[in-house]
């Protein structure tokens, strides 16, 4: 394996594991300059930014700000103000049997990082673990998508102006330079993209013990509930599912809702997409395009010999796939048996809350499930009945927003979480701390030799012990 890796790669590795040796990350004053020098990249270049999202994906410069360089800018912001608080030690109490004693959980950063980026949102999905590994106090190695060249090249260039460049380093490439990169070690590995490349990653990392966050996805349904908002419902679904032209990982996969509920929700749905992206979504400035020709070629074959009820167009050319809405889906259709990221949306019926439950427990747990309803009582059975990486009441795509809220998969669609605070633990190792005066020395009454009387001691202690703590 280890001829596989190329002596550039290797060194740039090792330049940034010598600068975290050297102490350069740790310094909380050194965190807090990354994080500000990003801030201004992001807010000065926010131009050049706009225009490789723009190449890219088709992205307008309204949706490149909030959906990428604002969500960035919110992380770090959030980070500055509650940084120096989230490092402080935290002390713990001591139980009796090693009192006197002081402990505490000290965060350390762990190394080297290796973030590898996604192309759907080649800017935020890259950024802010890069800022949450920044201020946990690791050294980072960025990998960009290839698959969003325009974005990939301008990080590659823009990020050694801002950053430290002898504690950041940015290297491009394609699947063979990742490969590459997996070969060396890292300290953590934290990838977002699909379950297949996932797993790839995850075999990699094994091979030196290295821990992994896996960003993954999956199919994120929608349960629409008999006495939901028809309107709202539709505004939301459609803003939350054509955003970047469906190509979100936490976008609504499917709509599970009844016959009746479906055939009410549907020209609401026609409407919201007339209000947001105008009656021909293919002149709409605020609609985006495909990101290449194979995940053109896949989307379009899953429209084969599909009857859309709304949208259904396509243009190969310029990589354009029209919002579309498909009515009646059935459970066993190619469409149900993959995340589609794109475009389509599936509506299948159901019975009601109890068949959609059923639906949604039968399949990998997804990265995100969205309920639109006004009865707690049925949110309160959600939550207890399902299991996802997060869980949206009439909102979807909406809480990666908040940066006081964990942002991760469970099962196939991740494994760790980021965002705020959950991301210095990711990036960080807790270590236990124990301080114990040598005076007075109390250890001297559970030293060897045990004799009755100290046998008979150390009983009646466990005893009382365990009986306080039973009854705390």
């Amino acid at each position: 394996m280890t001829d596989l890796l190329t002596p550039a790669t290797t060194a740039r590795v090792g330049a940034v594991r010598d600068a975290f040796r050297a102490g350069t990350t740790k310094p909380l004053a050194w965190r807090l300059r990354q994080l500000v020098a990003l801030r201004r990249m992001l807010v000065e270049q926010g131009a050049a930014l706009e225009d490789a999202l723009a190449t890219d994906l088709a992205k307008s410069p309204t949706e490149s700000q909030m959906s990428e360089i604002g969500v960035v800018v919110g992380e770090i912001d959030n980070t500055v103000r509650h940084l120096r608080r989230w490092l402080r030690p935290k002390r713990v109490s001591i139980p009796l049997a090693v009192a006197p004693a002081a402990a505490r959980v000290v965060r350390e950063p762990l190394g080297v990082v290796l973030v590898i980026g996604p192309w759907n949102y080649p800017v935020q999905l890259a950024l802010v673990p890069l800022a949450g590994a920044l201020a946990a106090g690791n050294a980072v190695v960025l990998k960009p998508s290839e698959l969003a060249p325009a974005t990939s090249a301008l990080l590659a260039r823009l990020l050694p102006e801002y950053l430290d460049r002898s504690a950041v380093a940015v290297i491009e490439g394609g699947a063979e330079e990742t490969t590459e990169l997996l070969i060396e070690k890292f300290d953590h590995i934290f990838f977002t993209g699909d379950a297949r490349v996932g797993r790839i990653v995850a075999r990699a990392a094994a091979e030196h013990l290295t821990p992994v966050t896996l960003e993954l996805g999956g199919k994120s349904p929608v349960f629409v509930h008999d006495d939901a908002d028809l309107v709202s419902t539709a505004d939301r679904l459609v803003f939350g599912k054509f955003l970047n032209a469906g190509q979100t990982c936490v976008a609504p996969d499917y709509v599970l809702a009844t016959q009746e509920t479906a055939g009410r929700l549907l020209p609401h749905l026609r409407d919201a997409l007339t209000r947001l992206y105008g009656a021909h979504p293919e002149a709409s400035p605020d609609f985006g395009r495909i990101v290449n020709d194979r995940q053109f070629a896949r989307l379009t074959g899953l429209l084969d010999g599909v009857r859309a009820d709304i949208g259904g167009q396509t243009n190969p050319t310029t990589r354009y796939i029209a919002p579309t809405i498909l009515d009646g889906v059935s459970l066993d259709s190619r469409l149900m048996q993959e995340e589609i990221f794109g475009p389509i949306l599936p509506i299948v019926h159901v019975s009601g809350a109890d068949q959609a439950i059923a639906v949604i427990s039968a399949r990998e747990k997804p990265l995100a499930l969205y309920l639109f309803t006004e009865s707690r009582t049925l949110v309160r059975r959600f939550l207890r009945d399902t299991s996802s990486g997060a869980f949206g009441v009439s909102i979807p795509a909406a809480h990666l927003l908040v940066p006081g809220l964990p942002f991760g998969g469970v099962g196939e669609s991740g494994i760790g979480r980021y965002h705020g605070e959950f991301s210095i633990d990711t990036f960080s190792h807790s270590k236990a701390v124990l301080s114990k005066p040598t005076r007075p020395d109390t250890l001297k009454f559970i030293y060897p030799p045990f004799s009755a009387s100290r046998d008979a001691f150390i009983r009646r202690f466990v005893a009382r012990t365990g009986i306080r703590r039973s009854e705390r």
